[in-house]
């Protein structure tokens, strides 16, 4: 069976689909691959910012409807660039296990955010990052940042920043650790919804396709993961606000973690539930329920 793979043309997406292809190869060795690159929003418009162009969903939007048309069989996906509702149609066959779910620093002479001095510059693109760093250090200043990770390092001398956020999972993923100055624990910088995470997607028509790649299923990531979503589609899925969130499994049992904040970081909402691996549907709208008794939703009416 010869299957089109749909992903982004960056250095990191093709890295992750080729590592899909290689663990597809150990697992059904009857099929063979053939990667189609496809320009999305996110990709094409490098000089806006991604809520000018829908935000959540600028980096999927044009794969999703390649699937759709069948021009691929399959796309692979971060699963943090994905909305909380996808078209209908469409599934995902299987969410392979996670990589780091943090946010790295790499600044300026390795310095480290505690340290960070008043006035500091700090590049990041997403509004979550933004926000949790403003509510430690109100003083630093928020640049806006565009482009894959080539680029926003480069962009440390050419910005003159004293550093920028990453997510972890991509630096490893490209060999990139020894760059890195300080990984963020949680507890500083909660993630976002499915980071570290790829998924698998296809049409809910191609059942034997969807069927081979469920061998590449990790199943605690995908509860994890199911979790972190249902919190997003409870909360409103796209909504131009930072929301941040957190499955883990330990010892059977699924803590879910999950953030709301205002976008200069004056006012965050942070809360946790726990329960079965099986209630990861209904954490997430728990989680939901209390963060915007908190306050979640005063926010979310003024910016959503």
């Amino acid at each position: 069976m010869n299957i089109k793979i749909g992903t982004r043309g960056s250095k990191l997406a093709l890295a992750q689909t080729n590592s899909v292809i290689e663990s597809l190869k150990k697992s059904a060795p009857e099929i063979t691959a053939e990667i189609c690159v496809i320009k999305t929003s996110g990709d094409v418009m490098q000089d806006v910012s991604l809520l000018q162009i829908g935000g959540q969903g600028a980096f999927v939007k044009e794969i999703e409807e390649a699937l759709l048309t069948g021009a691929i069989d399959l796309a692979v996906h971060s699963m943090k660039d994905v909305p909380g509702e996808i078209p209908e149609g469409l599934q995902f066959a299987a969410i392979l296990k996670r990589e780091d779910v943090r946010d790295v620093l790499v600044s300026r002479g390795r310095i480290k955010m505690e340290f960070m001095p008043k006035g500091a510059k700090i590049g990041t693109g997403s509004l979550r990052r933004g926000a949790q760093i403003k509510a430690i250090l109100p003083d630093i200043e928020i640049v806006p940042l565009r482009g894959n990770i080539d680029t926003r390092l480069k962009k440390i001398e050419t910005e003159n920043l004293t550093g920028v956020i990453l997510a972890a999972a991509g630096m490893k993923r490209l060999g990139y650790v020894q760059t890195i100055t300080q990984f963020l624990p949680v507890e500083l910088m909660l993630p976002a919804v499915g980071q570290g995470a790829l998924g698998l997607q296809v049409r809910k028509t191609d059942r034997d396709l969807a069927g081979i790649l469920s061998k590449l299923d990790h199943a605690p990531t995908a509860v994890e993961v199911a979790a972190e979503r249902s919190y997003l589609r409870a909360l409103g899925g796209g909504c131009r606000l930072p929301i941040a969130a957190y499955g883990l499994i330990e010892a059977q049992r699924l803590t879910l973690q999950g953030l709301v904040a205002a976008p200069n970081g004056t006012h965050v909402i942070r809360d946790k539930v726990w329960g079965g691996l099986s209630e990861a549907e209904e954490l997430g709208q728990k989680l939901a329920l209390m963060m915007m008794e908190k306050g979640g939703k005063k926010l979310l009416d003024l910016m959503c």
